[in-house]
């Protein structure tokens, strides 16, 4: 049985808050702060992402108020400081992600791109939904026995069949316990578990071996 993968359409918001091109600054700050969302995606015609409005992209009006742009990487973020419609203020193009996209997939676009809510489109740029950094970390409150379970559904009746083995889970870190000859099994066998969504760390009290976090 191999193991659930949690993809972003399992968490991400379906509902999602989005603006069109012509929304205007005072709107857009508006519906960020009742809608409580560090960003929202711009659409046009039936509803495809152009662009994405975030905090980032308000903040120069504020910046340059008073001052001029002093270094040569400033002078993108001062022409926003001009800008009154979506349109003007938006970052083309948007960065988005699919829903069939794994979390860490959705985690590393975050990471690598330094946004903090991705937009979700199918495969022809329509919005479905919104993923933030809060909708990835829902994972762990996966319940400690339905991680448990997986763990020796997926991974040990797999990897080790024959062997008896025990996965015991307490606040999502799994401590492996029992009896195991084959040691080249072990890193193995904690790689699949740190893959089973929800886990947090893993932990080897196999007899013979030092107890510990591999």
């Amino acid at each position: 049985m191999p193991a659930f993968r949690y993809t972003v359409s399992d968490v991400m918001t379906h509902t999602a808050v989005a603006i069109g091109r012509e929304a205007s600054y005072k709107e857009i700050v508006e519906l960020m702060d009742q809608w409580k969302v560090s960003a929202v995606p711009v659409l046009e015609g039936e509803g495809r992402v152009v662009g994405v409005v975030s905090e980032a992209d308000l903040l120069p009006k504020e910046q340059f108020r008073q001052d001029d742009p002093q270094l040569p990487g400033q002078l993108d973020e001062a022409s926003k400081a001009g800008g009154v419609l979506a349109e003007e203020l938006m970052s083309s193009p948007a960065v988005t992600v699919h829903p069939d996209a794994t979390l860490a997939e959705a985690a590393r676009i975050m990471a690598r791109k330094h946004v903090k809510r991705l937009p979700v489109v199918n495969g022809v740029g329509m919005l479905e939904g919104v993923v933030s950094r809060s909708d990835l970390l829902k994972v762990f409150l996966r319940p400690d026995e339905e991680i448990a379970e997986e763990i020796r559904v997926a991974v040990l009746a797999e990897l080790a069949p024959s062997v008896h083995l025990q996965a015991l889970v307490k606040d999502g870190v799994v401590t492996l316990r029992g009896s195991l000859r084959d040691r080249a099994l072990v890193p193995l066998m904690a790689h699949s578990i740190r893959a089973v969504e929800g886990v947090v760390d893993v932990r080897m009290e196999l007899e013979g071996q030092p107890a510990g976090a591999v």
